[in-house]
């Protein structure tokens, strides 16, 4: 387009009219048109004080390089877009650039939905609930309909962590909330939909919190006061039955437990694949489980009395039940095994908050400390990295540092 018939301009601006109570003034997107007189501003995520922002787009001064980029790059698209409108208008603008209430292709939310639905179809029910739960946490913060990849910057994300802690969530839950975010983005930059300018990720940007949650182990004595002990009711004998074949089979996963057929059993020797993983072949490396005697009278006196090769080992779901249905009757049955599992620990005096996922960091602990490494039990747990594994793992107990210390002398003698 011609500067001749060019009846538009587009900047990036410094909005002085009112200070925010920051006391600093927002950054927008000014488009402006000559015929008709008319402008629109557009928020983005910044605001600057006067002397700061001329130092920032006129100055070019260094302690401003990022932020100047990612505004420079949402000028520049914007022209890119308003080059394709001929003749420009502001309305039909806006609807290419932001995208309107029934077509925004370009956003967080699209590619978020677009991800949900595809979980979905995949049966990974548990993933596409997470993504619908972090896209509900990220609108009520950004309080709009809709979230453009260029709201989401370093200072966004920090504002959104400070909210979350004021509020009293986790950063555990923080970061549950915040990985689909960055998956999303990966995404987008990976489609062309966005540049690698705008990812608000990684090194010298915002770090997403790592879990900081208490670790979920028992010792060695409270697994053996409980494996020992006698539950006094038989939904607390079923309970223990399945908490312990958890831990013993390499602290599989319950819902892994439940899906488990009579096929991926070869005599002594039990081989899955993660239903987390499944769907993703970089990762969908079979586990394999050595069935000993415990493993082996579990699925005697729990499982299906029918051996067919197509028969689910345990009898909680069965083959005609749907992705939701398997998804429901799973909870349901985490949920009792819950209650009263803990119901029998406490008639034990262990006065732990103890749940299915216990089972998994006991193994995963135990085992270290009985001499496996760190990377045997990273490869038994199915996790894509030792630094995963290495928050199962609760720590050595008292006993076991003295063992080593002492050791280290005695093997000198």
């Amino acid at each position: 387009m011609s500067d001749l018939i060019k009846n538009y301009s587009i900047s990036i601006y410094l909005d002085t009219r009112r200070a925010k109570k920051n006391g600093l003034y927002p950054v927008k997107l000014r488009v402006f048109t000559n015929k008709p007189r008319k402008q629109k501003l557009y928020p983005t995520s910044y605001d600057f004080s006067k002397s700061d922002f001329e130092k920032m787009m006129v100055k070019k001064s260094k302690s401003f390089k990022e932020e100047r980029l990612i505004l420079e790059a949402i000028d520049k698209e914007a022209e890119e877009v308003a080059k394709t409108i001929i003749p420009f208008k502001i309305d039909v603008f806006e609807k290419s650039m932001f995208g309107d209430k029934n077509n925004r292709s370009k956003n967080v939310n699209a590619l978020y939905n677009i991800a949900i639905e595809n979980y979905k179809l995949n049966d990974q029910l548990g993933t596409a609930s997470s993504y619908e739960l972090s896209l509900k946490s990220l609108l009520a913060y950004h309080d709009k309909d809709s979230i453009e990849f260029y709201h989401v910057d370093e200072n966004w994300l920090k504002g959104y962590e400070r909210k979350m802690l004021k509020d009293n969530k986790s950063r555990t839950t923080i970061g549950i909330y915040l990985r689909p975010l960055r998956a999303i983005f990966n995404k987008a930059i990976k489609q062309g939909i966005i540049d690698e300018v705008y990812y608000p990720f990684g090194k010298g940007k915002y770090t997403i919190p790592a879990p900081q949650g208490t670790k979920k182990a028992l010792s060695k004595e409270q697994l053996k006061v409980l494996f020992g002990g006698k539950p006094k009711t038989p939904e607390q004998e079923k309970a223990k039955a399945y908490w312990f074949f958890s831990y013993a089979c390499n602290g599989i996963n319950f819902k892994d437990m439940l899906n488990l057929k009579q096929r991926d059993i070869d005599k002594d020797t039990l081989t899955f694949v993660r239903a987390k993983t499944s769907n993703t072949k970089k990762d969908s490396k079979p586990i394999q489980v050595h069935l000993n005697a415990f493993l082996l009278s579990v699925i005697e006196e729990q499982g299906n009395k029918d051996k067919s090769p197509q028969n689910l080992i345990f009898p909680i779901l069965n083959n005609i039940d749907n992705s939701e249905d398997k998804k429901r009757k799973t909870q349901n049955f985490i949920r009792f095994v819950n209650q009263h599992f803990k119901n029998y620990a406490k008639s034990l005096e262990i006065d732990e908050n103890i749940s299915t996922y216990w089972a998994r960091h006991s193994y995963a602990t135990i085992a270290i400390t009985n001499g496996a490494s760190m990377e045997f039990v990273s490869e038994a747990l199915n996790h894509s990295s030792l630094e995963t594994t290495k928050r199962y793992f609760k720590g050595f107990e008292d006993e076991k540092k003295k063992e080593i210390s002492n050791s280290l002398i005695d093997i000198l003698k």
